[in-house]
C-alpha cells in the first residue's frame, strides 16, 4: 500500500523528510475502480508452440525442430523422406505467449511475447509463422504470426568467448495475434456484481458498502467477507454498464494498512508501515572489533656468533571501539521519531535490520517484522 516508505541504500534524512508527504498522499479517498476488480471480468492466458524462420543461422538442429518442421511442409504438401536430414539452422522452435483482455471481439488483435525453447542462439530478424494460441480448455482463441521484435543481441568469437545484451532469444510482436474467438464472461448473469478488493481487508470492504449505499440506497451493497463487496445490479446490460461506471469512479477512504516493518536482507531495502509503534526503549548503538594477526619474521644470527637462523611468530593485537551512543524511545513512538532517532546515531540500512529485529524480539516493536 503507499502508505509505506522504502529505504534502499539511501540516507535515513530521506525516509523522515517524505514520510509526511506520502502518508498524506495516501489518506486521500481513492475511486473503487483502483481498489477492487469484478469478480468475473479478468484477463486470459494463451500459450502455443511455432517456428521462427528466417533467422541468420542462429536458429537450431533438435530433434523436436526437425520433426516441426517436417510437419509443417507436409501441410503444404511437400515430403522430405526420412533418409534426409535437412540442414535447418536459420529455424528455432519457440513457445508463444499472450495474454487476452475481457471483451475483445473477434478480429482485434493483441501482443504476443516469443521465447526459445531450444538451443537456438538468437530470434533476432526471424519471422513467427502461423502459431494457433489456446486457452486453459484447450480451445483456440487467436493466431499468432509475424516479424519478431528483438531486445538484444549476442556475439561469440571462434575462441568460445561471447558478448549478450539483454536477451536475443525472447522477442515480441506488437498486435501479433488476430483474435478468432471471444471468451464469456458473466458480467450479465445473475441479479448481483460481486467487487473483489485487491488488498482484502475488513474495514475497507465495510466502507466500499457503506459509500455504495449512500447512493443508490439502503442494503444495495453488502460486505460478504474481507475481499468481496456484493451488490444488486439490474438485469438490463445497458444498465448495467452505466451502473458499473457510475459504481467505479465513487470515492472512499480505505483503511490503513496493518503495521509491518518489511526487510529484505540481500538488498538492504527497509519498508516501514506508517502505524508502526514502539513501546519504552532503550538502545545503544556501537561495536567492538578485535583485530588478530600473526606475523613470521627471520631472525639472523651475527656472522660470527655460530648461531642458526630461525623463524619466529610476532602476533598483533588491535582493540577498537566504535562511538557508542544510546537513546530512549518513549510510549507510542511513531515512524518518524523512530527515524529522527535512527538519522542521530547514522545508523546504516545494515544497523537498522539488526536494530529492528533486537526491538521485535523484545517485545517492543508493536507492528509485524517480515524477512524476505
Amino acid at each position: 500500500m503507499y502508505n509505506l516508505i522504502k529505504i534502499s541504500l539511501k540516507p535515513l534524512l530521506i525516509l523522515s523528510l517524505f514520510a509526511g508527504l506520502l502518508f498524506s498522499q495516501y489518506s486521500q479517498a481513492q475511486r473503487i475502480k483502483d481498489l477492487a476488480s469484478i469478480q468475473g471480468i479478468r484477463d486470459n492466458q494463451l500459450v502455443g508452440y511455432g517456428l521462427v524462420v528466417g533467422l541468420p543461422g542462429t536458429g537450431e538442429q533438435s530433434p523436436f525442430t526437425e520433426q516441426s518442421f517436417r510437419t509443417m511442409l507436409n501441410n503444404f504438401g511437400i515430403t522430405i523422406p526420412s533418409s534426409v536430414k535437412p540442414k535447418i539452422k536459420n529455424v528455432a522452435a519457440v513457445a508463444v505467449s499472450a495474454t487476452l483482455p475481457p471483451f475483445l471481439k473477434p478480429g482485434q488483435t493483441i501482443d504476443v511475447t516469443v521465447s526459445s525453447i531450444g538451443s537456438a542462439g538468437s530470434l533476432n530478424g526471424g519471422t513467427l509463422l502461423q502459431t494457433f494460441l489456446k486457452g486453459a480448455d484447450g480451445k483456440v482463441y487467436a493466431i499468432a504470426q509475424g516479424s519478431l521484435i528483438v531486445g538484444g543481441f549476442g556475439i561469440q568469437g571462434q575462441d568460445g568467448s561471447q558478448v549478450l545484451v539483454n536477451t536475443p532469444t525472447v522477442g515480441r510482436i506488437p498486435n501479433g495475434a488476430l483474435i478468432e474467438r471471444e471468451v464469456e464472461t458473466s458480467l450479465s448473469h445473475g441479479d448481483y456484481l460481486t467487487f473483489n478488493l485487491h488488498r482484502p481487508d475488513f474495514t475497507t470492504a465495510k466502507r466500499m458498502a457503506d459509500v455504495i449505499n449512500q447512493l443508490v440506497g439502503p442494503n444495495s451493497a453488502t460486505a460478504v467477507d474481507a475481499t468481496s463487496v456484493e451488490v444488486i445490479a439490474p438485469r438490463d446490460i445497458g444498465q448495467r454498464v452505466s451502473y458499473i461506471s457510475t459504481l467505479e469512479n465513487l470515492e472512499f477512504k480505505p483503511a490503513d494498512a496493518p503495521a509491518k516493518v518489511i526487510v529484505n536482507s540481500r538488498t538492504g531495502t527497509i519498508v516501514i508501515g506508517k502505524n508502526v509503534r514502539l513501546s519504552p526503549t532503550a538502545v545503544t548503538h556501537g561495536g567492538l572489533t578485535v583485530t588478530i594477526a600473526a606475523n613470521q619474521q627471520v631472525s639472523q644470527p651475527n656472522a660470527f656468533a655460530d648461531g642458526e637462523t630461525v623463524v619466529t611468530k610476532q602476533t598483533l593485537i588491535d582493540v577498537s571501539q566504535d562511538d557508542t551512543r544510546m537513546f530512549v524511545l518513549d510510549t507510542g513512538t511513531t515512524l518518524d521519531e523512530l527515524v529522527r532517532a535512527l538519522n542521530e546515531i547514522g545508523a546504516a540500512p545494515g544497523d537498522l535490520m539488526a536494530i529492528l529485529e533486537a526491538l521485535k524480539e523484545s517485545g517492543s516493536l508493536h507492528g509485524e517484522l517480515v524477512v524476505i
